[in-house]
């Protein structure tokens, strides 16, 4: 199998190694709008570097893999589908629903596969909550806290392109709270605040963010999420039930320190960052997808499943412009069923 990998930053070049290493990958075609990252990376795991995205199509891949910002996705998307190519891609589709919309109707009419990657679906943790809540042990599931925590906020050129708190990160706890539970979101009320670095304001954006939102079943979640906390990287999920109450993410790298005389002592090395915390679950995801493509397992996350965070997402960002319960019916793309 030859594989194309377009974008060679963080996430791409992790991918490329999980890639390069696969028993069933035969070769990668790298390529990068730096030229001279792409040949690096290319040179240093053995494999073939390309000068622009058209000669990814024209010499000839299996499968897409599509790493690069955001705002060439949707695109990118729609070129591989025309292609009759798989694509694995990284959240989100696009950082509007139409666009969204447009990106899946394309693939949807060519037939081929989109597989996105929300590489929480394969951290154990979660995997091991879905489980528990589905093997009944927590009993009628009544409340769920959801949070990620950045250790430090990113370059303030980000900020313009990242679409904001709700799309960029909480979008995360968006579909993995949605994977998790089996349930959709029918309603938000979502605030934040903007009172940290001034880059955030300039931006349209907020460092800290809150929304609570509520389940089909009447179960209730709140989700959270800041820039700015310097205890290190901290993402979690709390899961209570009338019989039981489940965490995820608490570990002796978890960044939180308790007050209690006989408490559990703070975490020697906190996490730094999302790429250390979920380093098995990028791998995992794309091992999945090489699955996909061959046709020996359903996609985990396909476009739809994808389409439903960033409009629970759009919906927290509508909530926090208006100061007003945003129900997501408002929006367009709704869920055909319930969430797999």
């Amino acid at each position: 199998m030859r594989i194309g990998v377009i974008g060679t930053g963080r996430i791409g070049t992790i991918h490329a190694n999980t890639l390069s290493r696969h028993r069933e990958v035969g070769s990668l075609i790298l390529t990068d709008a730096d030229p001279a990252r792409a040949q690096e990376l290319a040179l240093r795991l053995g494999e073939t570097a390309a000068p622009g995205v058209d000669e990814i199509f024209k010499w000839g891949v299996d499968a897409v893999v599509i790493t690069t910002a955001t705002s060439a996705h949707a695109e990118l998307i729609g070129r591989a589908a025309r292609s009759g190519l798989p694509v694995f891609c990284e959240k989100p589709i696009a950082l509007d629903l139409p666009g969204t919309l447009q990106a899946i109707s394309e693939v949807e009419t060519a037939g081929t596969i989109l597989q996105m990657g929300f590489q929480r679906r394969f951290d154990a943790g979660y995997a091991g909550a879905r489980e528990a809540l589905r093997s009944g042990r927590l009993g009628r599931l009544h409340t769920v806290r959801a949070l990620t925590s950045d250790q430090a906020p990113p370059p303030a050129a980000y900020l313009p392109q990242s679409g904001g708190l709700y799309r960029d990160t909480l979008i995360h706890d968006f579909d993995v709270l949605r994977w998790v539970t089996g349930r959709e979101v029918v309603d938000v009320y979502a605030a934040g605040s903007d009172a940290g670095p001034a880059m955030f304001r300039e931006a349209g954006d907020v460092d800290t963010a809150a929304a609570l939102l509520t389940l089909d079943d009447g179960t209730l979640a709140t989700a959270t999420a800041t820039r700015l906390n310097g205890a290190g990287y901290d993402v979690r999920m709390e899961l209570a039930g009338e019989r039981d109450t489940i965490v995820v993410g608490l570990d002796d790298r978890t960044p939180v320190t308790s007050t209690e005389p006989t408490g559990p002592p703070a975490a020697d090395k906190p996490w730094p960052g999302f790429l250390e915390r979920f380093g098995p679950a990028y791998e995992a995801e794309l091992v999945a997808f090489v699955d996909v493509v061959r046709g020996e397992r359903a996609n985990p996350c396909d476009g739809r499943e994808a389409l439903q965070a960033l409009r629970v997402a759009e919906a927290c960002e509508v909530s926090r412009r208006e100061h007003r319960p945003v129900r997501l019916a408002e929006l367009p793309g709704g869920p055909v069923s319930t969430a797999a």
